[in-house]
């Protein structure tokens, strides 16, 4: 099985990248789930359903999300009768939303986790238990399971990876936008990345207007930041499994500039 997971994807600049990018990756890949980060979606942050319906309809089969989960109110409405989408399973009880699925191309199922770092952001419940109890329900209905770490530590993100390997197919990072060179296979069969990247402008500063960013670090003032323009990139990793253990067996980063 081969599955390819896309970066956090900003803005419409973004959106674009996947709808110029995906139909010819699919063909040259051969992937049989898509997994795409989703959390900045809508106007460079949040989603909206509407994004989330022309995401599905670009070839993404689950979108997971992150600490801007819920930056468009709009996502209320949604977020708990759509089968594809889930948010950080470790936010408090009682949210709406899930934190992780089972989906079917009618041939295979894999596991999606969706997990949020604790080191510089917001107070969350403890990823590591969460991941527990999770994949207590999770193994039971798929060997294939992908976890997104949403996280700003390399630390953390690392962590979890030894802490799941051989537990999970997959421990992918993402966050920081900023693709890392550092996939490999742990021990016991789990692929890892720190951050797989983003899928967005590639002239602003992680997705945003750079002189926008470049202001308020001189001048320390609030500023509202607006999605770059220009050319885009994309960023996700491919990673090839054994389905009938749930190992991967291969991961390869995918980066590409988009004009």
């Amino acid at each position: 099985m081969k599955v390819l997971f896309i970066g956090d994807i900003v803005g419409n600049p973004g959106r674009k990248t996947v709808r110029e990018v995906l139909a010819d990756l699919k063909k040259e890949l051969q992937f049989d789930f898509c997994i795409a980060n989703s959390e900045n979606a809508a106007g460079g942050r949040g989603i909206t359903y509407v994004v989330a319906q022309e995401i599905y309809k670009m070839g993404v089969d689950v979108i997971t999300l992150g600490n801007h989960a819920w930056s468009k109110s709009e996502v209320l409405n949604f977020i708990d009768t759509d089968p594809r989408i889930i948010r950080p399973a470790n936010y408090p009880e009682g949210l709406p939303g899930k934190g992780s699925l089972v989906y079917s191309n009618g041939k295979s199922k894999i596991g999606v986790l969706n997990l949020l770092g604790r080191v510089y952001m917001d107070s969350v419940d403890c990823p590591f238990r969460t991941a527990d109890r999770e994949l207590a329900y999770l193994k039971n209905l798929a060997k294939v399971i992908i976890v997104d770490m949403h996280a700003e530590a390399t630390s953390e993100k690392c962590a979890l990876a030894w802490y799941l390997d051989g537990k999970v197919s997959c421990v992918l990072g993402t966050h920081t936008h900023v693709q890392t060179a550092d996939e490999r296979i742990l021990p016991f069969g789990t692929a890892y990345i720190t951050d797989v990247g983003m899928t967005g402008p590639y002239e602003g500063i992680i997705g945003v207007d750079r002189k926008i960013i470049i202001d308020k670090f001189i001048t320390h003032m609030p500023a509202r930041f607006e999605v770059a323009k220009g050319a885009t990139q994309f960023n996700a990793v491919s990673v090839e499994i054994d389905e009938n253990t749930g190992k991967a067996l291969k991961i390869d980063r995918i980066s590409r500039i988009v004009d």
